[in-house]
């Protein structure tokens, strides 16, 4: 089973540095991923009721639901951040790329009851859907429109419904742009 790299409340405050590094002087950090990370960062709770207003706010502007409370590491990258969905058990590590319309959701029964963990350096391409109590390894791109519903190791790419598993050394090299 892949364990993601999250970061521990210590280091909260840098993630949201780490995230801006993800983007280039011409895009803007989307609203909603500033308030998710001051959120999640802040020290007491009236700053965290404060910041989780605006991530509500901001959130449903974007047609997204990710709970600030989720398990993110660092250099978290949203591109087109619209219609996106992670329940808040995920777990995913650093440098994670998401994209339009994806979903990451729980399976609520059978073998795979739960959430995923996802790795670092993952690549996840627009309107995939990830689900159920699954590991997705490091260095893993998975295509756009792509169904993931197993286990992926490390240094893959996964594409199709149901998802189909090929093996690639730096998978996600070119993909993955400033990295932190």
């Amino acid at each position: 089973m892949t364990t993601a790299t999250v970061e521990t409340d210590s280091s909260l405050i840098q993630a949201w540095e780490l995230d801006k590094k993800r983007y280039s002087d011409k895009e803007r950090v989307p609203p909603f991923q500033k308030y998710f990370r001051k959120a999640q960062s802040a020290k007491n709770i009236a700053f965290e009721k404060f910041y989780a207003a605006l991530y509500t706010f901001s959130r449903r502007r974007f047609q997204t639901e990710i709970s600030y409370k989720s398990k993110i590491g660092p250099g978290l990258y949203i591109n087109h951040p619209y219609c996106i969905t992670i329940n808040p058990s995920v777990i995913m590590g650093k440098n994670v790329n998401l994209h339009k319309g994806v979903t990451i959701g729980q399976e609520n029964r059978g073998s795979r009851a739960g959430c995923p963990v996802i790795g670092d350096y993952v690549w996840i391409g627009a309107n995939s859907a990830i689900v159920g109590n699954i590991s997705i390894g490091n260095d893993v791109l998975i295509a756009p429109n792509s169904f993931v519903n197993c286990d992926v190791p490390s240094h893959s790419v996964v594409f199709g419904n149901p998802c189909v598993i090929k093996h690639r050394d730096n998978a996600t090299e070119n993909y993955i742009n400033r990295s932190v």
